[in-house]
């Protein structure tokens, strides 16, 4: 396994690398735990190199302190990699990614509206932008994302198509504990308290109940809920619990939903 910062010295492997050879592409901020594992499993299994890209974005934050508060846990990071037979790590540098300044961004204006977009202005312009950037450096074949982030996925499978580009996202199931809380980098922000409770969100997302009586459950039970939402034959919520802030979604299959709803 090779780390490179540099993107020259990426950009001249991946010059090396015969167009006959698969690339399997899993882009992240780090701090992995076995949601990532799961997709770098996969990357691995289906295609003939590896990569792996950690750069913590700051363009998709609009949280100043959320940005700054974000787990830094490289040497971790690349335990689990080398654990999951990663071939590269891709680490740039803000200052090379975004060496424009940021003056060029991609921008949709209809999903990235609802729900996450509503809550975080710009979000999605940042997770966009980057992954953009990510793709024409990486150039892969497939590129894995997790169903816990459902709204960035369809935005970037939809990224994907709008541009032209050859490359297959693969939808990946989202890894959860055994008390079914999704697996995220913001739980290590939690105590042992705030893990336990936090399991009632996807409880409550599974139960059947509609969603303003799943909001009304949460917020009885301390949680700051930002929306829970039917949409796109889905259930979602975002909630915060002290200052740390969790999404969930789990597929409803009989949900008949309407992307126009006035709620979003």
């Amino acid at each position: 396994m090779k780390v490179i910062s540099s993107i020259q010295e990426w950009q001249a492997i991946r010059r090396s690398i015969s167009p006959q050879k698969s690339i399997g592409f899993v882009p992240t901020m780090g701090n992995l735990h076995q949601g990532h594992a799961s997709l770098l499993n996969k990357a691995r299994n289906e295609n003939d190199f590896c990569v792996l890209s950690v750069f913590i974005n700051p363009t998709q934050f609009n949280d100043k302190n959320d940005f700054e508060k974000y787990p830094k846990t490289f040497e971790e990071d690349v335990k689990l990699a080398s654990d999951c037979h990663v071939d590269f790590i891709f680490l740039p540098q803000a200052n090379d990614i975004y060496h424009d300044n940021y003056l060029y961004q991609i921008c949709e204006s209809n999903i990235s509206k609802l729900l996450e977009g509503k809550q975080r202005p710009g979000h999605f312009d940042g997770v966009l932008t980057v992954v953009m950037k990510l793709f024409n450096l990486v150039k892969p074949h497939r590129a894995y994302f997790g169903e816990k982030d459902y709204q960035q996925l369809l935005l970037i499978k939809g990224m994907v198509e709008a541009f032209f580009l050859n490359i297959d996202i693969v939808a990946c199931p989202t890894v959860r504990l055994s008390s079914g809380l999704a697996l995220s980098s913001r739980n290590n922000r939690l105590n042992e308290e705030q893990i336990d409770k936090s399991k009632l969100i996807s409880q409550l997302l599974t139960s059947g109940l509609q969603h303003h009586e799943i909001r009304r459950q949460l917020e009885t039970q301390g949680f700051e809920v930002e929306y829970v939402q039917e949409w796109q034959k889905r259930l979602f919520a975002a909630v915060k619990i002290g200052d740390v802030r969790l999404i969930d979604n789990v597929k409803i299959p009989d949900l008949i939903s309407d992307i126009a709803d006035k709620d979003l």
